[in-house]
């Protein structure tokens, strides 16, 4: 499993221990969402006007976004896709949830993934599905439900 770690904002660079925290995020997410042990993908970590462009690109909105997923187009040699990440939406986003930037981002990242994997949030159905596994994974990373709900 290749995950690497793309920082082109220097202020992620603040969030101690944030690089391997995030890694091991991913990781996680992978193996809850039953992926190949053999897969890559790409963690970008940039700042909101990258996440602007890239949301206004692919997704028609003008608008800096925490997020964004890009599967692969055929997934060779176990490589899922991209994920990126806008420094200032998910710093405040954490900071106006009471939390830290290393937890809100760690979320992030396992959202990512297992859109990468396939999972999503468009029905309700889909999103309990989806946000249990985020669940699952953040208690193993000792961060707290950002739902609110318990997991068995």
């Amino acid at each position: 499993m290749g995950i690497t770690l793309l920082i082109r904002d220097a202020r992620w660079r603040k969030t101690r221990s944030l690089g391997a925290r995030l890694k091991r995020a991913a990781a996680l997410a992978l193996e809850q969402g039953a992926s190949d042990s053999a897969a890559s993908l790409v963690i970008l970590l940039t700042d909101d006007k990258r996440l602007r462009a890239l949301n206004s690109s692919f997704r028609g909105k003008d608008k800096p976004t925490n997020v964004l997923s890009f599967p692969a187009a055929a997934n060779r040699d176990g490589y899922l896709g991209d994920i990126a990440v806008a420094y200032g939406v998910a710093a405040a986003e954490a900071r106006d949830a009471g939390k830290s930037l290393a937890d809100h981002a760690a979320h992030l990242v396992v959202h990512g993934v297992l859109h990468l994997l396939g999972f999503d949030h468009r029905t309700a159905r889909q999103a309990k599905v989806m946000e249990s596994l985020e669940v699952k994974v953040l208690k193993t990373l000792h961060i707290a439900d950002p739902y609110g709900r318990k997991v068995a």
